[in-house]
């Protein structure tokens, strides 16, 4: 069978070589000893693109004709050609002046036109190769046994979005020049896979685990160290163990041969070594770069010099000079070093236009919008932004499989949305789904872990600590408990912890503390630290609110050398005494509160998935244009009613002079009145706000305890529907609460902070400076 295979592989590879015209013999197959022409029919790959129908009548003169100097350099071209023909007949032709867009040869270093293109993304190399691939649609060379016989302007291949390897690589080059690497075109030879595109064996590059730093041991010097205990275990048992897993991994190989499920091998390649291919080459040194590496412009990802994949280099060449490998590649793309001789003739400047790409072209990205990357099973999908109403611009699908039919996981990216909805994860066998959010979102959610968004079910919440007045940081519920963990309060608590007894039929609010869910609470549980600033035994430790038993236990933290902590346990006041206080406090309302939070954020999350919006930058003048139009309408009406008026910045400090006629130079007592009577006026207006607010907090309370006292004298005579009416409306009013309380005490944290900017402002006006610098 062996020997049927090799001679059918023979004959192949006689009928893939017979268009194919040899020359001499070389020990060096990379760098292509033989001279290959193309005739086969198979072999001339053609896309449906024509090229020859493009318009050129409007490019620069520049592209139809050459400068002095560029005929000077072409001339210097062809006599270096024909002696390297001729010390070098065994060597492929170079590739030095192949002809543009306009039919006109131009030298392949004028070619590369330097660019720094407006955007942050595109100053570091990984941004620029990314576009680049995103951008380009791939185009194979028409012969794939040599180079293109023209080279377009990387202006050209921008306008049409499309090109073969040349055309990528001296677009990318010409802006990672401009960006400040050290980059070189290469013209030279690589794998089947590379050269067409083909990423279906390769591991997406998502998927790939950062690798591991090896940690360096630390070596302990003191001769006195206590010395590890020596092993124990059996050798022999070890070795019946290694013996049985090699065992059972040789046995599971071979199950998964025979249900196909093993990666398959590539293919055999007859014409490896002798495929064209063009990418670029980056040299350290130059902005921080620490390693010379390869840029494969098709998918925009690095490749260390020394990957097997690049096989060879005929030449490589940048704006200012070309170079010819005369190194022997039978081993790869090795490199050595050797000091460069001095250019002794000066490149011309760059025929090419100036490259430019407008904010929309840069945003459109993709090639009709969408991109499609098949992978060794996955497959990623990008999209431009804005060009899904979800926000979507990239998913990646995993399988189980090769002919991507049994999906296992799959990861979606967004961008733009008002939610601040980053990226979700979707686990399609535990049907697990995680979502990641950027701050801003208005509960400061962060992650979302859970299954479904019905409410009792498993779920763990992380959230932006920063963002949140409780410090609420994770959130972690299922239907009998809920943990949450805090950092950087106040209270020092750190910890919460509720338990809840199974669903009961009906609702009751008060007396039972039952959540607008229908859990009975039955026992809360708060941790704090350790408060310096009061004595341990008076400091509490841990806080439970049994409310079936309707107890609290308080359990204080351990003083120095005692070997118990202080306890209290307190009960139920009688019912004379609870009557007494009718107004909630923020603090007392911190039960009601426990798993309505829960139920706010998924109320949040679907109606925010229901009606999606996408937010658009203040700079970006197209989808913005409905909100400019209206702003110029109201600036228009302003001009309209006050004639001629000029737009003044706020004076805090006009109402005041009025009241003293607004003297040209003040006197002491006058700037004193002034900031005296501008600091008063603005702290009466902070107490009045938090009045206000602190009103309205008290008025919600009050509603809501009428509404509770009317939902327990109705229950029993209540319909379904008029119970749900009833927790919709309990929920809005918690809401409302909810809010009221964090602005209160935000505006409590933040007066003083106000005020004190105030003073300081005062005391640094033009107008005041004189006479408060030392007052």
């Amino acid at each position: 069978m062996e020997v049927l295979e090799e001679k059918e592989e023979e004959e192949q590879k006689e009928e893939e070589l017979k268009a194919l015209e040899v020359s001499s013999e070389s020990s060096c197959l990379n760098c292509s000893p033989l001279y290959y022409l193309c005739f086969s029919a198979s072999f001339c790959l053609s896309s449906d693109f024509d090229w020859n129908s493009i318009d050129t009548s409007q490019l620069p003169d520049s592209y139809k004709v050459n400068s002095p100097r560029e005929k000077k350099l072409l001339r210097i071209a062809h006599h270096y050609h024909q002696q390297f023909a001729h010390l070098c007949p065994e060597r492929k032709p170079l590739f030095l002046h192949p002809v543009n867009e306009c039919g006109v040869e131009k030298f392949v270093s004028t070619t590369v036109r330097p660019t720094l293109l407006p955007y942050t993304e595109l100053y570091h190399w990984d941004g620029c190769a990314s576009f680049v691939s995103d951008y380009l649609t791939m185009e194979p060379l028409k012969c794939p046994l040599t180079p293109p016989t023209s080279l377009y302007s990387p202006t050209t291949i921008l306008k049409y979005q499309r090109g073969n390897c040349f055309d990528f690589s001296v677009l990318l080059c010409s802006m990672l020049i401009g960006a400040g690497y050290d980059a070189y075109c290469v013209n030279g030879y690589a794998t089947h896979d590379i050269c067409s595109l083909d990423e279906t064996l390769e591991e997406c590059p998502l998927l790939r685990k950062p690798q591991e730093v090896p940690k360096e041991e630390v070596k302990n010097s003191n001769k006195y160290r206590v010395k590890s205990p020596p092993d124990m275990r059996s050798k022999f048992e070890l070795q019946q163990e290694a013996k049985k897993k090699a065992e059972t991994e040789a046995t599971e190989k071979k199950e998964r041969e025979e249900k196909g499920m093993e990666a398959e091998e590539p293919k055999r390649d007859h014409l490896c070594g002798l495929r064209v291919h063009a990418w670029v080459l980056v040299l350290s040194g130059k902005r921080e770069v620490p390693e010379t590496f390869f840029i494969d412009p098709f998918t925009g990802n690095s490749h260390s010099t020394m990957d097997e994949q690049f096989l060879g280099i005929e030449s490589v060449w940048n704006h200012k000079n070309y170079w010819v490998n005369m190194q022997d590649c039978r081993n790869g793309c090795k490199e050595e070093e050797e000091e460069e001789e001095e250019i002794s003739f000066a490149m011309p400047p760059s025929w090419v236009a100036p490259i430019q790409i407008s904010p929309k072209e840069f945003e459109t990205r993709c090639s009709q919008g969408r991109k499609v990357i098949l992978y060794k099973k996955a497959k990623l999908e990008k999209w431009a932004p804005y060009s899904n109403g979800n926000g979507l611009v990239k998913r990646l699908t995993v399988y189980a499989d090769s002919n991507y039919t049994k999906a296992v996981e799959v990861k979606e990216w967004f961008k733009n949305r008002e939610d601040m909805l980053d990226m979700r994860e979707v686990n399609k066998q535990t049907q697990l789904i995680t979502e990641y959010f950027s701050p801003g979102h208005l509960f400061g959610l962060k992650v979302h872990t859970y299954k479904s968004m019905n409410p009792q079910t498993e779920r763990v919440m992380e959230f932006y600590t920063e963002t949140r007045v409780d410090g609420l940081q994770k959130l972690a519920e299922n239907e009998n408990e809920m943990k949450e963990y805090f950092v950087g309060r106040d209270d020092f608590k750190y910890f919460q912890h509720t338990e809840f007894r199974a669903k009961r039929k009906k609702v009751t609010l008060v007396d039972t503390r039952t959540d607008v869910n229908s859990r009975p609470i039955v026992q809360i549980k708060e941790c704090f630290h350790r408060n310096l600033q009061k004595p341990a035994d008076e400091d509490v430790a841990e806080r439970v609110f049994l409310i079936e038993e309707e107890m609290i236990q308080l359990t204080y933290h351990l003083k120095d050398k005692y070997i118990t902590a202080s306890k209290k346990d307190f009960f139920k006041p009688a019912e004379s005494y609870r009557k007494q206080s009718e107004i909630m406090t923020p603090e007392m309302y911190v039960f009601l509160l426990i798993a309505w939070k829960v139920l706010k954020i998924l109320e949040i999350r679907e109606n925010e998935e229901a009606d999606i919006k996408l937010s658009a930058s203040i700079y970006d003048t197209e989808r913005n244009e409905k909100k400019r139009q209206e702003y110029e309408a109201m600036m228009n009406a302003k001009k309209d009613e006050f004639p001629g008026q000029k737009e003044q910045d706020l004076d805090y400090l006009a109402p005041f002079l009025i009241q003293i006629g607004s003297p040209e130079k003040m006197t002491k007592r006058q700037a004193l009145r002034l900031r005296d009577d501008c600091l008063s006026d603005f702290k009466n207006r902070l107490v009045s706000k938090a009045n206000i607010i602190q009103a309205h907090f008290e008025k919600e309370v009050k509603e809501l305890q009428k509404k509770n006292q009317h939902f327990q004298e109705n229950q029993n005579q209540l319909s379904e529907k008029e119970e749900a009416d009833f927790l919709a409306d309990y929920s809005e009013t918690m809401f409302r609460i909810h809010i009221l309380a964090l602005r209160l005490d935000r505006e409590k944290q933040t007066a003083p902070q106000k005020y004190l900017a105030l003073e300081e402002k005062l005391r640094k006006d033009p107008r005041l400076a004189e006479h408060l610098g030392h007052a």
